[in-house]
C-alpha cells in the first residue's frame, strides 16, 4: 500500500491580519498595531469586514484593504500603479474618492501612474503627460482642481476640457507607440 500525502495549506489570513502585516514587521508594539488597523479599517468602512478573507470581498473592498494596508504605515508618500486597472467605471470613481479623501487625511505625497485619462483629471492636481518610447514628460496639466473635491467633479465642464487636452497631447504619442507614426485620423466606416 502506498502512503498518501496531505498537503496542508495554512487557511488564508483575514484582512485585520494583511492590514496589520506591515506594522507587525517593523516590530510595532501591540497596542499600536491594533489602534491603527482599527482606525484604517474604520476609516475605509470596512470593520465589519475585519475577520472576512480577501475571497469573501467585492474587488473594490478588495482596493481598499490595500489602500488601509498603506495607511497603516503612516507614508509620506503612496505610489499607486493602476490601481483600479480590474474595476468598472463605477466602482473606480468611487475608489477616486477614497484616494481623495486619503490624500487630505494623511497630507502625504501621491503618485498616481494610469492610463485612464479621466482618472488623472480627477484625481490629480497636475498631470504628467509622458511620450511614446522612450518615455519622457512632454508636458505638466495644471488641473486647478479644489483640494476639497470628489467624483461629482467629472459633470464639470472643466473635466471635459482637461480629459480633452490630455488625449490631444496623447494622441499621436499613442498611435506612435502603436507603430502608426504618421497616422492621424481614422478611416471611416
Amino acid at each position: 500500500m502506498t502512503a498518501k500525502r496531505i498537503l496542508i495549506v495554512e487557511d488564508e489570513k483575514a484582512i485585520r491580519d494583511m492590514v496589520a502585516f506591515g506594522l507587525r514587521r517593523a516590530g510595532t508594539a501591540p497596542a499600536e498595531v491594533v489602534r491603527r488597523v482599527d482606525y484604517a479599517l474604520a476609516f475605509m468602512g470596512l470593520t465589519e469586514f475585519r475577520r472576512a478573507h480577501p475571497a469573501q470581498l467585492s474587488g473594490g473592498m478588495r482596493q481598499r484593504v490595500c489602500i488601509a494596508r498603506t495607511l497603516v504605515l503612516q507614508p509620506r508618500l503612496i505610489l499607486l500603479d493602476e490601481p483600479f486597472g480590474a474595476l468598472d467605471a463605477q466602482t473606480r470613481l468611487l475608489m477616486g474618492d477614497e484616494v481623495l479623501r486619503l490624500w487630505r487625511s494623511t497630507g502625504a505625497t501621491v503618485l498616481l501612474i494610469t492610463h485612464a485619462l479621466d482618472e488623472a483629471a480627477m484625481l490629480a492636481d497636475r498631470v504628467g503627460a509622458m511620450s511614446a518610447r522612450p518615455g519622457r514628460f512632454i508636458e505638466i496639466i495644471d488641473t486647478g482642481w479644489p483640494r476639497e473635491r470628489d467624483s461629482k467633479i467629472v459633470a464639470e465642464p472643466a473635466f471635459g476640457e482637461i480629459t480633452a487636452r490630455l488625449w490631444d497631447r496623447l494622441r499621436g504619442e499613442s498611435l506612435k507607440a502603436l507603430g502608426h507614426a504618421g497616422m492621424t485620423t481614422t478611416a471611416a466606416g
